[in-house]
């Protein structure tokens, strides 16, 4: 039954997911959350296995002639284009600036002069509240992997099969708590599943520090 697929909310869920994922505590790694509707899901899971959470920022490049369609994607420190026909050098490097600029405000907003870690040699793991198609964590991944990480997982509380069945075959392993036979979009498995706000981000990285600083 559908009831039995649903989550009470993103804390819920996160908790769920930690379950799964507890076989990794001991290689240390490092939770990247998704903004905004990741960051609850891993302030769960990070307070229940007791690990450091990084935000990922990451925001798509759009073609000259149709921005909507993506031509490759951007981070403050990396980038990846995957299409090239009609599109200039010059302007790709003007789209960098703007995403960057962009990227650089929302981390400043939401990690002030927090330094963001080093992934190389490291097992991270990404999370967010859902994954219906997977095209904007496999842009991520193609991102990250550029910063040489010794493992990269992804984490999702419900996930489509297609989906899964994509990123399986860009990184190391794919958990999901839910991959159910009919998949109606992320929102239609919790009950709770209001728009988180900048604030309410802000709020679980401040009691993350606390409980970092606490241990």
């Amino acid at each position: 039954m559908l009831s039995n697929l649903i989550f009470n909310d993103r804390i819920e869920a996160g908790i769920l997911l930690a379950k799964k994922l507890d076989k990794y505590k001991n290689e240390q790694p490092v939770i990247l959350a998704v903004p905004r509707g990741g960051v609850p899901v891993a302030y769960a899971v990070a307070n229940e296995l007791d690990l450091p959470v990084e935000l990922i920022l990451t925001k798509k490049i759009g073609h000259p002639f149709d921005k909507e369609f993506a031509i490759g994607a951007a981070s403050l420190t990396d980038y990846f284009i995957d299409f090239r026909e009609h599109v200039s050098e010059m302007y790709i490097q003007q789209e960098l600036q703007r995403v960057r600029k962009r990227l650089r405000e929302m981390y400043e907003m939401y990690m002030g002069e927090e330094q963001p870690e080093s992934y190389k040699g490291k097992t991270i793991i990404i999370v967010d509240d859902g994954m219906a198609t997977g095209n904007t964590i496999l842009s991520t991944v193609k991102i990250l992997k550029k910063s040489s990480p010794v493992k990269i997982v992804i984490a999702i509380p419900v996930a489509s099969q297609s989906a899964v069945d994509k990123l399986s075959k860009e990184v190391d392993e794919v958990i999901a708590v839910k991959v159910p036979f009919y998949f109606y979009g992320v929102g239609a498995f919790y009950k709770n599943f209001d728009q988180v706000s900048d604030e309410e981000v802000m709020f679980y990285l401040k009691r993350l520090r606390k409980l970092k600083k606490a241990s």
